[in-house]
């Protein structure tokens, strides 16, 4: 994936956590932790998950679920799994 196609991933993502959360884009940096600095309670968490996988027909799995506790990693993650069925 292209550095370009990964910067428009991870603002669709931010917007898409936005929208869920009611967070500003502006609070949805990739280092801000979902827990310690959004306040992302764990139904939150799950709620966007599930708007992932819906948005980008992936399955995120639940083991990775608890690894998951920045927009930054939340992009990696995507990405990942973009990748993969690419691949598959």
């Amino acid at each position: 994936m292209s550095e370009n196609a990964f910067e428009g991933l991870g603002k669709e993502i931010q917007q898409l956590i936005a929208e869920v959360t009611g967070k500003s884009m502006e609070d949805l940096r990739p280092e801000a932790n979902f827990w310690e600095d959004l306040g992302i309670d764990s139904i939150k968490a799950i709620e966007i998950t599930v708007a992932i996988e819906r948005k980008y027909k992936i399955r995120i799995g639940d083991e990775q679920i608890p690894q998951i506790m920045t927009v930054g990693k939340a992009v990696e993650v995507v990405r990942q799994a973009l990748e993969k069925k690419k691949n598959a």
